[in-house]
């Protein structure tokens, strides 16, 4: 949806992703920090690692850390300990994304917010606190390691327009990735492809916020 179709009034709720919409983050960081621990190119590591079953069950809570480091282990070829792999993964979080505090904060006065991400519980025990602030503009963040449940599935957004109790005609999502957007609208959401911070700004815009 582009921000010029959208009107004053025309949401109810406003509903963002965390990553590269709420928070910057940069894979980069992560296999890099792996390469140093592993004594090998980050660009090895990088043509290895997959978003397998695995990799989806640990953001449904379904795989347990050790049992997600150990597939890592297998996936990248390289012998690490646990606490190298999470040092590793938890430097993906660069910081807040450039500009997003004061549109967040301009949009809680006029709307609710809430967030729904695809995360696990060692990302959510590293940014919680580092990024308090800024999160506490949501009234409720929906995790999928926490719900059991995953975007782009459209049980995950019923169960996220039931708990906000929103029509889901209502709901504005704000999101970085094509099949996320495309889930969201396939369950009767409004939704904005975020490629940068300012086409959240056009949309708070458009909305008359």
């Amino acid at each position: 949806m582009p921000s010029s179709a959208l009107r004053p009034g025309d949401a109810d709720a406003l509903l963002f992703d965390l990553g590269r919409v709420v928070i910057d983050i940069d894979f980069v960081q992560v296999v890099s920090r792996w390469a140093a621990h592993a004594g090998c190119a980050p660009e090895h590591l990088a043509a290895r690692f997959v978003r397998d079953e695995i990799y989806h069950g640990h953001e449904r809570g379904t795989v347990s850390d050790a049992d997600f480091f150990a597939n890592l282990r297998r996936q990248l070829g390289i012998d690490i300990t646990d606490a190298q792999f999470l040092e590793g993964w938890n430097a993906i979080f660069v910081g807040p994304m450039p500009g997003i505090a004061p549109l967040l904060a301009r949009a809680a006065e006029k709307l609710p917010l809430y967030a729904f991400s695809n995360t696990n519980q060692p990302h959510i025990d590293h940014f919680s606190p580092r990024y308090a602030d800024l999160l506490g503009h949501f009234r409720e963040i929906f995790l999928s390691s926490s719900i059991g449940l995953r975007k782009p599935d459209a049980e995950a957004y019923d169960h996220v327009v039931q708990a906000i109790d929103v029509p889901a005609g209502r709901i504005l999502f704000f999101d970085d990735l094509a099949e996320n957007i495309d889930g969201a609208r396939a369950s009767g959401l409004q939704a904005v492809l975020v490629r940068s911070t300012d086409d959240i700004a056009a949309a708070l815009e458009a909305l008359g916020i």
